[in-house]
């Protein structure tokens, strides 16, 4: 049954990656805040400790502000549609960090106590992202390889943590 919902949590949150990044490119990012909030919704209500998954996609979304902020401030990354306040994450940009919280205990669990693992799956994966959504559209790097260097250093961080800090809040109710 694990494996299932682990299966079904990847393919939601391909789709909410998708549907974020496009609809980012093509100026309605609201769709995909929408269809990330229905994920979100459906993540707490199959969660055995709803508040406890709750207060991990909140403090991952607040940790992740002042990070999107400081790349877009340095000029690293570009935000082109659906940035309500200039020099800020985006809204449909933080729905892609609610996306990664909520499969950090089921999707990524696998990770835990795999921290050199989740340390190198971060500094390829997260840079690749970036770039897939900035070739799609959603985004513009002035200097790519500049870019890349800084989110495959941040995302290299950013994994592991999150992975042990979700560990610590695992309110899916799920066997380690």
């Amino acid at each position: 049954m694990r494996s299932h919902r682990a299966l079904l949590y990847a393919i939601a949150g391909q789709a909410g990656w998708f549907v974020c990044v496009l609809s980012a490119a093509h100026d309605a990012a609201w769709v995909g805040v929408a269809f990330v909030a229905i994920l979100l919704g459906l993540h707490l209500w199959l969660a055995r400790e709803p508040n406890r998954e709750l207060r991990l996609v909140l403090w991952v979304v607040v940790a992740a502000v002042p990070w999107e902020t400081l790349l877009i401030r340095a000029g690293l990354i570009d935000y082109p549609h659906g940035t309500l306040w200039a020099g800020f994450a985006p809204p449909w940009l933080l729905s892609l960090w609610v996306l990664f919280a909520i499969q950090l205990n089921v999707l990524f669990r696998w990770l835990r106590g795999r921290w050199w693992l989740a340390t190198v799956l971060g500094a390829v994966a997260g840079p690749l992202s970036f770039r897939a959504g900035a070739a799609l559209g959603a985004a513009q790097m002035p200097d790519v390889a500049l870019t890349m260097g800084v989110l495959a250093a941040g995302w290299a961080l950013w994994v592991p943590v999150l992975v042990w800090i979700g560990q610590r809040s695992d309110g899916t109710g799920q066997l380690p």
